[in-house]
């Protein structure tokens, strides 16, 4: 009986934890398809999906130091003044933290900001927030990578 009932425990605890494991997942892979609809509204220009996806008081940092508002990032990315031609996330981790999702990757693109084209590789953290049911972008930090 008694290694029944440790048995039983062991299963238990296994099937609990899965239960978390799989709820997280679904969230992780929610942000996910946030994070890719965000890299195509950002090739395409696509002001209204870039609304969509941020929040009203994002808060938008370059690498530069330069830091945007919601408004100003949308208006740069659909004048064209930033002009990402191709995007790729690498090594992209996803930890959600209560209602808050923190997205880490590097960020390789190709860009032809004022008809000038450059290939980029920074790295980013994009901080998201369930709200009303759905992700949104609150913040986004880019950062330069350390040379090797």
């Amino acid at each position: 009986m008694k290694y029944f009932l440790t048995i039983l425990a062991v299963v238990l605890f296994q099937f609990s934890g899965l239960a978390q494991n799989n709820s997280k997942s679904k969230e992780e892979k929610a942000v996910a398809a946030r994070v890719e609809t965000l890299r195509q509204a950002m090739i395409d220009a696509n002001g209204n999906a870039l609304k969509e996806l941020t929040s009203a008081g994002l808060s938008y940092g370059h690498s530069s130091g330069v830091v945007q508002n919601q408004a100003v990032f949308i208006e740069k990315i659909v004048n064209g003044e930033s002009d990402f031609v191709t995007i790729d996330f690498q090594d992209q981790t996803i930890e959600i933290v209560g209602d808050a999702a923190i997205v880490r990757h590097n960020l390789v693109a190709h860009t032809k900001d004022g008809g000038v084209d450059k290939d980029i590789k920074i790295g980013i953290i994009l901080v998201w927030q369930k709200q009303a049911n759905k992700w949104l972008l609150i913040a986004r930090q880019a950062f330069k990578l350390p040379t090797t």
